[in-house]
């Protein structure tokens, strides 16, 4: 089936810079490490909103799916770097997720609010940076990253569907995708799945 990712284009204020696509034709370990570390994080955070939100019956079940198919593509990640022999090491984690955790309110709903507007913004650029990767990567991996995309538009969609249900998301999105684009514009030292733009 055909992406469709015209809706996360639209919705995020900045493409994935070209210098990026091209360090990640020549950092391939690094990427696929740190992928699957996003992957783990991704399943994390849905369960740790499980945790804490007991009694949100709809939400507890989008987030039970949804880590378990985090979970899967964690799985599918390692799969891919034990067929291409490339071993899975420990990578820092890149500034992107802790600058936008800067921008979750305390008290609630807003933090909820706040935590899956955050959860929407980090799927919509894993989805396009997914459809960027699948057309300059060598096979097995763009086939990998191609077969991702729909999945991860979906969870863009349902993230800011449930924010909708509890809080205004149309007066938050701007602050946190003003500054997802400064994370993703600006230079990084480190090459990361999430990174800005090579130094």
């Amino acid at each position: 089936m055909r992406p469709d990712i015209q809706p996360v284009l639209e919705f995020l204020h900045v493409p994935t810079p070209a210098g990026w696509s091209e360090m990640a034709c020549e950092q391939t370990a690094v990427l696929l490490s740190d992928h699957a570390n996003c992957e783990k994080k991704a399943a994390s955070s849905a369960l740790g909103i499980t945790y804490r939100y007991i009694g949100e019956r709809t939400l507890l079940h989008q987030m039970s799916r949804l880590a378990r198919e985090e979970l899967r593509h964690f799985e599918q990640v390692l799969d891919l770097m034990e067929q291409l022999d490339i071993p899975y090491e420990d990578v820092t984690a890149s500034r992107y997720a802790g600058g936008l955790h800067r921008l979750v309110r305390k008290g609630e709903p807003d933090r909820l609010v706040d935590v899956l507007i955050l959860g929407a913004v980090v799927e919509a650029r894993s989805c396009e940076r997914f459809y960027q990767l699948a057309q300059v990567l060598p096979a097995p991996i763009a086939s990998l990253y191609g077969q991702l995309i729909n999945s991860e538009a979906r969870h863009f969609a349902d993230y800011l569907k449930l924010a909708a249900q509890y809080g205004d998301v149309s007066g938050r999105l701007p602050a946190f995708l003003a500054a997802e684009a400064e994370l993703i514009a600006s230079p990084d030292d480190e090459f990361r799945f999430h990174s800005g733009v090579p130094a």
